[in-house]
């Protein structure tokens, strides 16, 4: 079931992000409420009782202090900003993020939003990622180093143009 997410799933969304700290951010309880406050949108895939995928988006004009998404309101007037999204490996290859994203272009569309951003690591690489991106129509239009030390590759996609 695919579906807004509640303060109660939060525990369970930060064992998910913590699985896969190497290729976010982390993320403790009080910086998630902050961001869910803050979200255009905050959704979950609950099955069988567990969330097995979350994801955060953030439109422009938000009071969201991270430096990817300042990096795009910087050069984009009206974009949704996908801050993270994250599939339990067990749904990993089931289409979840496939289902996570087809409800961000429906959301994005209904709201008349031109743009789709978001990132992923290149150095070091992460190309599950990048396949799964290229996958949904992604292209680059930058990259940047952040403070970790990490090189991400800036993404849109353009819902204008499809």
């Amino acid at each position: 079931m695919l579906r807004d997410a509640h303060p109660a799933d939060f525990p369970a969304i930060l064992a998910l992000n913590e699985a896969f700290v190497a290729v976010l951010s982390p993320l403790d309880a009080g910086r998630l409420a902050q961001l869910h406050e803050q979200a255009a949108m905050h959704r979950v895939i609950e099955r069988s009782g567990r969330i097995e995928a979350f994801l955060l988006a953030f439109r422009e004009g938000a009071d969201y202090d991270g430096a990817n998404y300042r990096w795009f309101a910087q050069r984009h007037a009206r974009f949704l900003y996908v801050d993270r999204i994250v599939v339990a490996g067990s749904g990993q290859a089931g289409g979840l993020g496939s289902r996570l994203y087809a409800d961000v272009r429906t959301r994005a569309l209904a709201d008349a939003v031109p743009l789709i951003a978001c990132e992923f690591d290149i150095d070091p690489p992460n190309p599950a990622s990048a396949r799964f991106h290229a996958r949904q129509g992604f292209h680059e239009v930058g990259q940047r180093r952040v403070e970790s030390g990490k090189v991400v590759s800036m993404q849109v996609l353009d819902l204008a143009s499809r």
